[in-house]
């Protein structure tokens, strides 16, 4: 399997960012990791190797990128307004770097934004908001709304709230969203996975609802126990991406 190292200089986040690339050809993967992993992550988690005969065959082709959320959500030092223009920025990075990297290095039309846990947030977050550069949405895991909280996981802007916040959380915006974004949405493939004794299960519940209500299609897969794990993703990754 081809695996190919690439690091810059990211002008959106003004510092040094790290990626790897797994495969030739196929529809190109945008795989963002959890909260603490690294551009390695899903390689060190073998979800790489659960999907290498998909990438050996060239039918799907990963781009596994940094994280940032120890700079934005998870960075208590800052305001939370700063914690959200933080991830403003990292989504600047995907639209504006990594999404140009894939195009030219593979001209495949399809692009799938994928993560778990909190990645799924990210990789739903941007495609909702920006449905015209993906064809699909795998997310694992997700809490699709860091406004609230659930068992041990906080409300991660500490209470606080602005325009900035709605417009990056998907169960916020997507009840008004109209005109072509949403025309575009209808058009996509969509599929989110939670096991149904996980924490985040009734914000999937919820967020599939409101899909529904918008008419979205979508597929919502519920596992058995609590498949917020690696090995749960494994095995997710197979079947779904």
């Amino acid at each position: 399997m081809n695996r190919d190292y690439r690091r810059w200089y990211s002008p959106s986040l003004h510092r040094e960012m790290e990626l790897l690339v797994f495969g030739h050809a196929g529809a190109k993967v945008l795989m963002i990791p959890t909260r603490d992993g690294r551009f390695y992550e899903y390689e060190d988690l073998g979800i790489v190797r659960a999907l290498a005969d998909k990438v050996e065959a060239g039918q799907l082709q990963l781009y596994c990128v940094d994280s940032l959320a120890r700079e934005s959500f998870y960075d208590l030092q800052r305001h939370p307004a700063e914690r959200i223009r933080r991830h403003a920025a990292f989504e600047a990075y995907l639209i504006n770097e990594v999404l140009p990297l894939m195009a030219t290095l593979n001209p495949h039309d399809c692009v799938i934004a994928h993560g778990c846990s909190l990645g799924a947030f990210q990789a739903a977050s941007l495609f909702f908001r920006h449905p015209q550069h993906f064809r699909k949405l795998a997310a694992f895991s997700g809490r699709y709304d860091l406004t609230i909280e659930v068992e041990h996981f906080s409300n991660l802007f500490s209470g606080y709230y602005d325009e900035e916040i709605y417009f990056h959380t998907p169960p916020h915006f997507l009840p008004n969203l109209e005109g072509w974004q949403l025309d575009l949405l209808r058009q996509r493939d969509i599929v989110l996975t939670i096991g149904n004794e996980d924490p985040f299960l009734e914000n999937n519940l919820h967020f599939s609802q409101l899909l529904s209500r918008k008419g979205i299609a979508h597929q919502l897969h519920l596992w058995d126990g609590r498949a917020h794990r690696a090995g749960a993703w494994r095995r997710m990754a197979a079947i779904y991406i």
